[in-house]
């Protein structure tokens, strides 16, 4: 009995995958200006045909949300079902990028931290008073510092007990008794 054996080129091509090959694999579903519709309807939501196939509410996911909210974005069901990926809204027209735009802004609405007026420390938790672009916020996080994070040199976020997000802009602008309030929280 003689056994088959491959040669070295079909061994590589079969271990060479293609780019669609990938996408396939991963089921990626890349959603473009001309198999995708996008409309709001009367009650503001977001729905999505993609080809034949309509889906009455769905939402806006960053892969990038704090570096780059214009590519790579998943568009999905209510149940967190991804219907597919967009590579970049420069590949749809104005109209629809500024559609889904508001529906990303509306997703990470995360106010400017413009002044820390008061951080305070208790039983865990950080008690912010500050001053943002969304007016006087006062705010609880929990310790530990996994909720003010760095998220670039200089960037700050800060996520709230209730799941909201105050960014500061630049940590290296504030006052030093701003930076050493937030320093206990980090």
């Amino acid at each position: 009995m003689t056994a088959i054996v491959p040669s070295l080129v079909e061994k590589e091509a079969a271990i060479t995958p293609s780019e669609s090959d990938l996408a396939d694999a991963a089921n990626i579903r890349y959603l473009t200006q001309f198999n995708t519709t996008f409309t709001k309807t009367a009650g503001q939501m977001l729905t999505v045909k993609v080809d034949e196939e309509e889906h009455p509410s769905v939402y806006v996911h960053c892969s990038f949300p704090h570096t780059n909210r214009r590519i790579y974005l998943s568009i999905r069901t209510i149940d967190n079902k991804e219907i597919g990926m967009i590579r970049s809204l420069d590949d749809f027209s104005p109209e629809t990028t500024e559609l889904l735009e508001e529906q990303v802004q509306i997703r990470y609405f995360a106010p400017e931290i413009t002044k820390v007026v008061n951080v305070k420390e208790e039983f865990g938790y950080a008690y912010w008073e500050a001053e943002t672009t969304a007016g006087l916020c006062r705010f609880t996080v929990r310790g530990g510092g996994s909720n003010t994070k760095l998220i670039s040199t200089s960037r700050l976020l800060i996520t709230d007990v209730d799941g909201n997000r105050f960014v500061i802009a630049d940590i290296n602008l504030i006052s030093e008794k701003e930076y050493r309030m937030v320093e206990m929280c980090m």
